[in-house]
This record gives structure tokens, sequence and C-alpha cells, in this order.
């Protein structure tokens, strides 16, 4: 166990009383404007709750006002637009805290649980809604956004959020997370709780459960248990009169402990960063550009035949500047060469590992592969990669570093080859976030280099100990949990049982589409056993069940906010099949039963065994019915054409069931 335990403590020292911090009392019917009146003042005169400007209009925020630079320490609504100069900040006589405009339109700042009579912003910088006995119903220090204010917590299971930059407060790509297994990790957004995305941690995983971030009066920054144990010291303290302290995370994805002196030369100071190196943070320069340090500074670069999808936004990514040829199955090399990027590294999951002796021949396997994009060549190790390429990065190289061995230490002799097209430099053959065309089944060949790997029957058999527990049951089989051999990875294996025709045109469906697509919000498919009479397919498991689950189990049933999200989810994976494949995908049976909710409740589809695959020149295909009762178009029953709007009908039948959290045949 990597943390120490540096001090104990009987209890932990308790935050000042609102008569200790001063109090600054705010009346219902009080109201602010950003023209005049723009905000309430703490007692001392050094945070005020209000309006602040940026060039683009008004947010409402606390910040430091007691200095000339009016650093802002919170915001409400920090997702929203900002609001013109017209609007109203009113406290309402029934106890409502609101942005009104022009027109009448409110908006609500907080949502507090009931009547609030007084509000407060306290010396402390928190503010703070009382009901009409004092109790706090609501306070900003339990509502942060990317910054902690001295005497400030950030509890087991809370965030911070970066902002998208120093101008525009909205959320950005960087979130500080204190785990509840006493870890405190910095991830990129929307990224699960794993290693494999940190980019910094406190190293002190298994110290118990309710950990909290704290920093102190005198700038200590510091990990505390539940008991008062201290767990670890992040900056020992730096005790100095007439100076503010506060921690942010910053649009850079990098943590930094700041003082603000408040004398009559008032100045900002950096007293500890998470990390020195500003190419750290994974995800700062988007998909398929990488991160190159210059004199301690980071800049972005996308690869060769890619240009940034918005100038001076590089989090957005790179993006083909050229238009990508198709893969029509067939290995060819010609009018094709290779780049190489050294001294680079990537993070991306190859889908086939070969052991080459020379970079060379690694260049080559890439380039008669059709599905190959790129290669990462390592000490005889040759990783097939497919785009989006992530979290790539490089440090400058040091001055007479030997050309044949680049100084980048943690990948030595690495190149990553990618492949350029016959006009011009450009990465070989699809858009950025763009699956590929998907070659019929024979032309696959079912063998692991291309798509998710193959297994044997006798390691599925293990993987599931002997098919011991069934999860589900379908129609051409069931469904198991299982285990990946080296234990890291929990998987559900569905088993064909029927090796009719329609069975075997289902495997070979679900290989050939799901197999050759990379979507958030689609279910992976990790591999398959194509073994004699055997017919597997190996996915990720997940483990929240199906949409079904959740809609019709009372306890179970989610709130508006997590509807609207699961709808959205469901809306982007559909969008993703239709308009951003270059094959189109009709999936043919979206029902709650086929979309399910993995760990961190984002609902992914899954079940394309009755997909249909368009042609280049197809906008609409004949075909039998296929799909649930319930959730059919009409046009099937018709024997009319089918487009993609017959997935559109069935996405129509799934929202009114989320909406309403009952069955369609209710």
């Amino acid at each position: 166990m990597k943390w120490d335990r540096t001090a104990v403590l009987s209890t932990p020292k308790p935050c000042r009383t609102d008569a200790q911090q001063g109090r600054s009392n705010i009346s219902q019917g009080s109201s602010l404007s950003p023209r005049s009146n723009s905000s309430w003042l703490s007692s001392n005169g050094l945070y005020a709750f209000g309006f602040y400007q940026r060039e683009n209009g008004y947010y409402v925020g606390i910040f430091l006002a007691g200095i000339p630079q009016k650093t802002v320490v919170w915001t409400a609504n920090r997702d929203r637009s900002p609001v013109s100069s017209d609007v109203t900040l009113l406290f309402t006589t029934d106890g409502r805290l609101v942005l009104q405009s022009k027109q009448g339109v409110e908006t609500n700042i907080v949502n507090p649980s009931e009547l609030v009579t007084s509000a407060s912003i306290l010396d402390s910088g928190n503010f703070v809604l009382y009901n009409s006995n004092g109790e706090v119903l609501w306070q900003s220090f339990e509502n942060p956004t990317d910054t902690l204010l001295q005497g400030q917590h950030l509890h087991a299971a809370a965030e911070l959020f970066s902002s998208v930059s120093e101008t525009n407060p909205a959320t950005g790509i960087f979130r500080l997370k204190m785990q509840t297994d006493g870890h405190l990790v910095q991830y990129p957004v929307e990224t699960p709780d794993t290693a494999e995305y940190s980019y910094w941690a406190s190293d002190t995983a298994g110290a118990g459960p309710n950990v909290i971030l704290k920093l102190d009066e005198n700038g200590h920054l510091y990990l505390l248990n539940e008991i008062g144990l201290y767990i670890k010291n992040l900056t020992a303290g730096y005790p100095t009169r007439e100076v503010v302290y506060l921690m942010r995370i910053d649009a850079d994805g990098i943590l930094r402990l700041y003082s603000h002196a408040l004398d009559k030369n008032p100045e900002r100071s950096t007293l500890w960063s998470s990390s020195g190196n500003k190419c750290d943070p994974k995800g700062l320069c988007g998909l398929n550009g990488f991160c190159v340090t210059y004199d301690q500074e980071a800049e972005c670069k996308c690869l060769p035949g890619f240009a940034p999808v918005h100038l001076g936004n590089w989090t957005s990514g790179c993006e083909r500047n050229f238009t990508a040829e198709s893969c029509k199955g067939e290995n060819s090399s010609v009018g094709q060469n290779i780049v190489p990027v050294p001294n680079t590294k990537w993070e991306n999951d190859p889908y086939s590992v070969l052991s080459l002796p020379t970079e060379e021949d690694c260049g080559k396997a890439c380039l008669e592969d059709c599905f190959c994009e790129a290669a990462l060549f390592k000490e005889g190790s040759c990783k097939k990669q497919r785009l989006p390429m992530r979290y790539g990065g490089r440090n400058k190289k040091k001055q007479g570093a030997s050309k044949r061995h680049p100084s980048y230490k943690c990948l030595l002799l690495a190149f990553a080859f990618i492949i350029l097209g016959i006009s011009g430099i450009a990465i070989h053959r699809y858009r950025i976030r763009r699956c590929k065309r998907l070659s019929p089944i024979d032309n696959l060949g079912l063998n692991e280099d291309v798509g998710p790997r193959l297994f044997t029957y006798a390691e599925v058999e293990n993987m599931t100990n002997d098919f011991k527990e069934a999860i589900g049951r379908g129609a051409f089989g069931t469904v198991f949990k299982g285990v990946t051999l080296d234990g890291q990875l929990v998987v559900a294996v569905k088993r064909l049982e029927k090796l009719i025709a329609e069975g075997e045109r289902e495997f070979q469906t679900e290989v050939r589409i799901i197999g050759q697509t990379h979507h958030r919000n689609l279910v992976r498919l990790l591999g398959f056993c194509l073994d004699g009479q055997h017919r597997l397919l190996i996915y990720e498991y997940m483990s929240n069940g199906s949409l079904a689950d959740v809609l019709h189990t009372p306890a179970r049933q989610p709130c508006w906010d997590e509807r609207i999200r699961i709808a959205r989810d469901v809306a982007r994976g559909i969008l993703y099949l239709h308009e951003e494949c270059e094959t189109q995908i009709i999936h043919c049976d979206i029902k709650p039963q086929n979309i399910l909710m993995d760990d961190y409740g984002r609902a992914r589809i899954s079940d394309f065994g009755m997909a249909k695959l368009l042609k280049p020149d197809q906008t609409k295909t004949f075909t039998g019915i296929r799909g649930t009762k319930g959730y059919v178009a009409p046009e099937w029953h018709r024997k009319l054409p089918v487009t993609v709007k017959a997935d559109v009908y069935s996405f129509g039948i799934v929202l009114l069931e989320i909406i309403s959290c009952r069955r369609n045949v209710d």
C-alpha cells in the first residue's frame, strides 16, 4: 500500500459557523441587474455573488471581489448560454432564486428542496440558502464546479469539472474525482473510472470509502479519512497573512493550487500543480491529434493528412483534409506507402497483433490489410490499428539524440505507421469517427486479423465455467456470463443453439456489422467462436441489464434527467448506424430489450442479428418482416421498400416507453 498516515487527529477540524464566518443576509424581494447593483457582497467584502461579464454576455456566479482580478470560483447553470444585460436576478417573495428575462421568462438558479426564506454569501465564499428555521437547504460548497475554496471539501464520489477555457465557464473535457476507494484521480470526461484513462492519481487507493479532499485556510491541501486520519498531504501549507487560497482543475486539465495576495500589490501565484508536463492530460489535442512538449509548453499537432476540426479548439481533434477512398475488401497496397510518426505514444486498442521482425514488415502487413489504418511497432510487436487514434503524445527530441534511437523512454524504437492515399499526404480510407465499409463474411475470412478476436470453443468453455451462469435467452440461443482467461474482464457470451440457416445468418450478420463498428452507444463485440458446429459471440458485459429492466422495475425507474440522457444515448447510436457509417446499417429490431445499460448508466444498442446493410448506391431495400411485434414499422407489413426510417419508427415507440415507463402493449 503506497499511502501513509502522517498524523492522527481526534476529530477533523470543524468549519467555522455562520457567526464566525460573517453572514450577509439577503431577503426575499431582493434583486440584481448586470448594469447596476450587480452583486451581493460578503460581510468582509472579499467574495460576491452575482453577475460577472465575459465577452459574449453575463453569467451568474461567485467571484473574488476584494482584488482587481475578478477571479470566478463558481458558476450557476454553467452549460447554459450567457445572458444579455437586460435580465434580472430575483429572490422572489415565494422563495425562488431565478433569472428573469425582459419578456418575463424565468430560469431557476438552484432547486432547493423546500421554500427558501433567506440567503447569504458567507465570508468563506460559500453561498447558502436557508429555510424559516435557519437550516441550510442548499450551499455552493456542496455543489462545486471547477474550484475548491479554503475550508471547502470534496467528498467521496464527488467531482470537479474543468471549464472550456478561461473565458468560457461551460463544462470542459477534464474531471477530478474523489473516488470511494480513497483514490483522488484525474480523467478525461465521459470515460470510465479505470486506470487506463487516468492521467494523474494520488496513489491512495485502499485508504477507505469516505476519504475527503480538503483545502484549509493555510493552503494545506490534503486527504483525510472519516475518523480524522491524514491519508496524504498534497501540499505542506503556506501560512501567510492576507492571502486567499483556491484549488482549481484548469481548462488544460492540470490541477493547481493558487494564492491571491490581498495587499496593495495583489498577485496570483501558482504554489503547486498535479503535473509539470502540460501534455499529460489525456485528450488535450483531441482524436487523431498528438501533443508535443516544447520548452515546457504544450503544442498540438495533427497526423499527416489531417487538419484541425476547429481552428483554435484542439479538443475537437483532427479530421482528414481529403476525400478518403473506400475499402472494397481487396488486399492491395498499390499507390500507398508509409509515413512514420516517430517518438510518439498512443493509447489505442489494436484489433490485431502480429510478431514481425522489422518495422518494414509491420508497415507492409498494414498496407496489405484493407482495414488497417495505422500500425504501432515496438520490439517485434506489430499492432494494427483503426482510426481514430487517441491520447497521442511525444516529447521533443533532445539535442544530440541518435536518429536511430528516439529518446522517448517508454516507446523505444517505436513508430506509428500512417497509411497514405494516392493523392497527396493523407491517411488511408475513412473519415474520423466513421465506421468502415463492411465486406461480405466470406471475404472477411473470419480470422483474428480482421475485427474481433477468434476464440476456440475450449477457451469459451473455460471463460464461462462450462456455461454455468445463464443471464438471458433469445430467439436463437442463450447468453452466459463469463470472465476472460486473465481474469481482467467480465464478458457476456451468446451461444447460438439452433444452427439452422437463420441462426447461421444471424451469427454472420453480427460479426460483419458490430465487429467493424465502434461507438460509445453500441455494445462492443470482443470476439467470436467458429469451431465446428459451435457459433458463439463474446461481448462486453453490461452490468445494469436492459432498458426494459430499468423502465419496468418500479424501484429502478429513472428520473426525468436520466430519461432524457437515455433517449439521447439511443438516438446517438442510431444516428451513427444511419449516417456516420459509409455503409448504412438498418438495425431492424430497436426495442428496450436490445438496449443495454453499462456500468455508468449509458444506453448501448445491442443484438444486430436482424440488421440489414445497404449498398453504397442504396437508400432502401426489400426484405421480409424483421423485428418484434409492437415495434415494427408499417411498411414491413405492406411489403413496401424499407429505409432507415423503420428504425426511427421503432425508436419512436421506445421513446414513448422511456417517457411513460410503460410497455407498449400495456
